[in-house]
């Protein structure tokens, strides 16, 4: 682990690691190798140190980036670093303010701050100076699919445990709910959220199968969506609650047979819970699966679709919002169900996009994080800038890949 603290002390080990993690791939040959370049050699680095022999990097995009990384550097030093030198006198390291704009960057002398300081008013630009940088990760993407291949079926089996667990319905009727009581049932409602559903991941479908950063998008939605799963088994098998309908058509209850119930968990699990499958369990309230799946996925579109065609996002909210009216208005769960669905969703969604944007992998205290968050520190960790939204026929993506 790279102790951001005492850059002056790595070894040219560490600076190949700190290369590693920031995509340099190319030049770790060059740096630690071929020139040696330890800590204290890396902060006395300038640009025209880059350009310049003996290293002589001619990839501008390479030079403007490793030095963007420098700068940040930099400023995780809490002394100043004229303390980091060889034989002879200290050299002072001059810290500058970068501003980030549409013409380019520029770039001002701030002698007095030990700090770096990047003004945006352009992110978008910004952000395509480093996405070149991303890399598809393919394993990631298999383990992600696993992670939540393995939730489903664990959620299926969940499912069919707790529709035996569902209190008699002629000894514990339904629960006081506010607004439920004022909403009268309307019979197909939940057909109809569960076609507001399959248009919003159809829509989502579409926009990751154009994006240029489909396989980072893919397993950003499946560690999402099994994390918010998962969590569902845990609050489903804790609390049984009541049927929020007197009249709710539910299957029978199994006679306690295990393989009746993963008999059950199979048809589940095989028809994706839904009740145009004919699935038709009950118990399985807190918190609404559906509400999880039109929550996640409107925030998915709205997150890698450009501001600038604010239509699609108008209309993935409009469907999100029709999605969870059509779920309270079918009685199939309570109001909390599915406010507690969407808030989860919604916040798990913007914690986990926060902590990547803000790269807080890159921070001095990144430890923390990484023990707190395990599956997002294996995700992100060369996730090294805002994913942008850029665009491309898979075809490109696949040749691309060949030619490396």
């Amino acid at each position: 682990m790279l102790d951001y603290k005492k850059i002056c002390l790595w070894t040219t080990s560490d600076v190949a690691e700190w290369m590693e993690q920031n995509n340099f791939h190319s030049y770790i040959k060059l740096f630690t190798v071929e020139h040696g370049i330890d800590g204290k050699a890396l902060m006395m680095l300038t640009e025209d140190d880059l350009r310049n022999p003996p290293l002589s990097l001619r990839v501008l995009g390479d030079i403007k980036h490793l030095m963007i990384c420098l700068k940040e550097l930099k400023s995780y030093v809490n002394t100043p670093p004229m303390s980091c030198h060889l034989n002879g006198p200290a050299k002072a390291v001059q810290f500058r303010t970068i501003h980030v704009n549409s013409d380019g960057f520029s770039i001002q002398d701030n002698p007095d701050h030990h700090s770096l300081t990047i003004q945006s008013t352009d992110e978008w630009h910004y952000e395509r100076q480093t996405a070149k940088y991303l890399k598809p990760e393919f394993h990631k993407l298999l383990f992600s699919y696993i992670y939540l291949f393995s939730i489903c079926i664990l959620s299926a089996f969940v499912v069919a445990i707790v529709h035996d667990r569902t209190p008699d319905r002629e000894k514990y009727p339904p629960l006081p709910d506010l607004l439920l009581d004022n909403l009268p049932v309307i019979p197909w409602a939940f057909q109809a959220c569960e076609v507001a559903a399959f248009v919003l991941i159809s829509i989502l479908g579409v926009v990751v199968f154009l994006h240029k950063h489909k396989f980072i998008i893919l397993r950003r939605i499946f560690a999402l969506m099994g994390t918010v799963y998962l969590l569902r088994c845990v609050t489903m098998l804790i609390t049984s609650l009541s049927v929020p309908e007197v009249h709710m058509e539910c299957e029978p209850k199994t006679e306690g047979n295990f393989w009746s119930k993963i008999h059950r968990a199979q048809a589940i699990w095989s028809g994706f819970g839904l009740s145009v499958q004919g699935i038709r369990t009950c118990g399985d309230y807190m918190f609404s699966g559906h509400t999880v799946v039109v929550t996640l996925s409107n925030f998915f579109i709205t997150e890698y679709t450009p501001r600038k065609i604010p239509l699609l996002h108008v209309i993935s909210w409009v469907m999100n919002i029709f999605g969870l009216f059509f779920i309270l208005a079918s009685h199939q769960h309570y109001s909390i169900d599915v406010f507690v669905a969407f808030y989860i969703s919604s916040r798990l969604f913007l914690y986990y996009h926060s902590l990547a944007n803000n790269r807080v992998l890159r921070q001095p205290d990144c430890k923390r994080t990484r023990i707190w968050f395990p599956l997002f520190s294996y995700f992100e960790s060369s996730v090294n800038c805002i994913v942008p939204n850029e665009y491309e026929w898979p075809h490109s993506a696949i040749l691309r890949y060949i030619q490396r």
